[in-house]
């Protein structure tokens, strides 16, 4: 029986969000097509008719996977924000986790396309996340864009070497805590310090 093209394409996106996830989860050498398939339900033929490569699905499935962080982060209040990612929840759900603390090492080894799509979603974070008020000013939006990379590297480099060590580690506890305290002293300045100079309003962004 024929499948109609909004079939098709129900299909292929569907394959696209179980690759999101289990790459996520298993690393991108850790999943190969005919395992991929067989848990979106298709078989393993089916794979060629809609992706030229694996290479092309792992860049689709990136993009798929920060996207979902974009969408979580956008108006997000920033406390809240650094409170969740930097959670052990977070931490041990790789399958369902931003997509640049799960896979960001692992596409640094991965062909262009994929590396592209990472630097394209960092880009579309930083799009997302510069306050309107700063945009207009090139200044302002230089130094809000250095803020929201610091804080990007301080959450994801925390869940990286979190995950580094053994579940049951005290140390892995240890790492989120630090970087979660460091980080939400950085956008509420102690009350003193409010008393001496004025204070920076800080944009909703990680």
């Amino acid at each position: 029986m024929k499948i109609t093209r909004a079939q098709a394409q129900a299909n292929r996106q569907h394959v696209v969000e179980t690759a999101s996830r289990l790459f996520r989860e298993r690393g991108y050498d850790g999943v190969g097509v005919a395992d991929l398939m067989a848990a979106a339900g298709f078989t393993h033929g089916g794979f060629y008719k809609q992706f030229r490569s694996k290479s092309d699905l792992m860049a689709e499935a990136a993009a798929c996977g920060i996207a979902q962080t974009v969408a979580l982060s956008k108006d997000a209040d920033l406390a809240a924000f650094v409170e969740s990612y930097l959670s052990r929840e977070h931490r041990d759900g790789r399958a369902t986790g931003c997509t640049m603390a799960a896979l960001g090492a692992d596409a640094a080894r991965q062909p262009p396309a994929v590396r592209d799509t990472f630097a394209a979603g960092i880009e579309g974070l930083l799009t997302a996340l510069v306050p309107e008020s700063a945009a207009s000013d090139p200044a302002q939006a230089r130094q809000a864009r250095a803020r929201i990379l610091d804080r990007m590297a301080h959450l994801v480099g925390a869940i990286v070497l979190s995950r580094a060590c053994p579940d049951d580690s005290p140390l892995a506890d240890e790492i989120l805590a630090a970087c979660r305290e460091s980080l939400l002293a950085s956008i509420s300045p102690p009350a003193a310090a409010n008393d001496t100079a004025p204070a920076d309003r800080h944009d909703a962004a990680p």
